[in-house]
């Protein structure tokens, strides 16, 4: 189960408490302070894994609590120090403190950390005639986990246009596949392999009008675009769902744009879908005389074009080594 977005409690460790005690003995006139510090509180931290593809855990687990800190005793022995919590994340995850709509940290690098809460330091002993302090608490937090997949090509498009079929021909990704609209209901990271060139595609599920609304829970979808370098927007040029091509090129490019200026100026490629059927061909012609632009004929289902396709997407992310 992929989820992406989570909302959890933090609580750092309580320091530990200092001691107060003198030691005497038939030497010693008067009795000598000896009390120790208490340890400090663990903290809270998160790190980026590649090996954590989802925030899964967190729906399911939603509090988390360092260990405290230990308690001094006396002849000065100081209290252990709590144990910091480490919280593996995806690669990709933003945290957000929803108090403030604050980012706290993007981490977008493996083995990337940020300690987001602080463990409250131990109570001071009455060692070297100090004055015993009480210990401090650990801090606390409510934040909001968000992942964005980072991939270098987005595939996008209206249900049904043929994306599963085109990822799992080009990568080595088994993406579910089946003749009815939103197969796909979660992001697929497929891996294309090259000698010298390879790149990563997302499989984004299909986006309908509105949905950098939210409807259909586009907005969702939309935010693992915002990490890519290209968007393949992919069309069925066959008009099988009863939709005209012309018309959903158009639609998808509103709902990029009223998403995110940024997706609308991104580095994109345009594929003509499903030309083994009939009707493809001259809606292909249609749309050439509407839209002045390269289009990528292909047939996802047939394998054909595909090396096309993907020579072009190389030619962006490695023009030093296109072919490779």
């Amino acid at each position: 189960m992929f989820v992406d977005e989570a909302r959890i409690f933090l609580k750092a460790g309580d320091g530990g408490k200092g001691c107060e005690s003198f030691y005497s003995d038939k030497l010693t006139r008067y009795p000598r302070p000896d009390g120790g510090n208490g340890g400090r509180g663990g903290d809270i931290s998160f790190v980026a894994d590649p090996k954590i593809q989802t925030l899964l855990d967190f729906r399911f687990r939603q509090h988390y609590k360092a260990e405290r800190g230990g308690h001094a005793s006396s002849k000065g022995k100081r209290g252990k120090n709590g144990e910091d919590l480490i919280l593996k994340v995806p690669v990709g995850t933003l945290i957000w403190d929803p108090k403030y709509e604050l980012l706290i940290k993007d981490l977008t690098r493996t083995g990337q950390l940020v300690t987001v809460v602080k463990g409250g330091a131990g109570g001071r002993g009455n060692q070297h005639n100090r004055t015993p302090t009480p210990p401090g608490l650990g801090q606390e937090r409510i934040v909001r986990l968000e992942l964005k997949l980072i991939a270098d090509v987005g595939l996008i498009g209206f249900p049904n246009a043929g994306k599963s079929t085109l990822i799992s021909n080009i990568s080595k990704v088994k993406s579910k596949i089946a003749n009815y609209p939103f197969t796909t209901k979660q992001p697929i990271l497929g891996f294309v392999s090259g000698e010298k060139c390879s790149f990563i595609v997302a499989d984004l599920p299909g986006l309908i009008e509105g949905a950098h609304a939210g409807r259909g829970l586009g907005d969702r979808f939309l935010r693992h675009a915002e990490r890519t370098k290209i968007l393949v927007h992919v069309l069925d040029m066959a008009g099988s769902e009863g939709r005209d091509p012309r018309d959903d090129y158009a639609k998808i490019n509103e709902e990029l744009e009223a998403y995110s200026d940024e997706l609308i100026m991104k580095e994109r490629l345009v594929v003509a879908n499903k030309m083994d059927l009939a009707e493809a061909k001259e809606n292909l012609k249609e749309f050439r005389r509407k839209y002045k632009m390269k289009v990528y004929p292909i047939s996802a289902l047939q394998k054909e074009g595909l090396n096309q396709l993907v020579g072009a997407i190389r030619e962006i992310l490695c023009p030093q080594n296109p072919q490779k």
